[in-house]
């Protein structure tokens, strides 16, 4: 009973870097096919995004550089930190993204990964565009401003 309430509920990356460096212009949820030990890591927080990133190769959707860290209870079928992982979206999701990132020359970037109230393993990804210098330091701006503000209202 007890291993029970080791594990999180609540689990919610998120890729903090991603909002600064692109403009997001849509976002989709997907499934994750996770093997082994890597759903119990991801309920223990051992999760990066800040490297991943996603790519479309023969009409499927796979996430590339996102770690999650060993299982320390795992033994030798612990799983491999920063494989390929495919991403489970609908056909139709999958070619309206290909023909979006053919067109506009966007990328595909992991935003969050949670898990949902039925206790899956699922990922935010979004269709982005890179930001250049000037609207990174407008972002820095607005961010500022919220801040005074809130400081203001207390």
């Amino acid at each position: 009973m007890s291993d029970k309430k080791e594990f999180s509920t609540s689990v919610t990356v998120k890729n903090k870097k991603a909002r600064f460096e692109y403009e997001w212009l849509d976002t989709f949820q997907t499934g994750i096919v996770l093997q082994g030990t890597e759903i119990k890591a991801i309920r223990l927080h051992k999760v990066g995004l800040q490297e991943a990133y996603c790519y479309i190769h023969r009409g499927e959707v796979f996430v590339k550089g996102m770690h999650i860290g060993h299982y320390e209870l795992g033994t030798h079928y612990n799983h491999e930190e920063k494989r390929e992982r495919k991403l489970l979206l609908k056909k139709q999701e999958i070619e309206k993204i290909r023909k979006r990132m053919e067109e506009k020359g966007l990328t595909l970037i992991p935003t969050k990964l949670f898990i949902n109230n039925r206790g899956l393993a699922k990922l935010e990804i979004a269709l982005a565009k890179g930001k250049k210098i000037h609207d990174k330091r407008d972002s820095i701006k607005e961010k500022d401003m919220k801040r005074e503000l809130s400081k203001m209202k207390f």
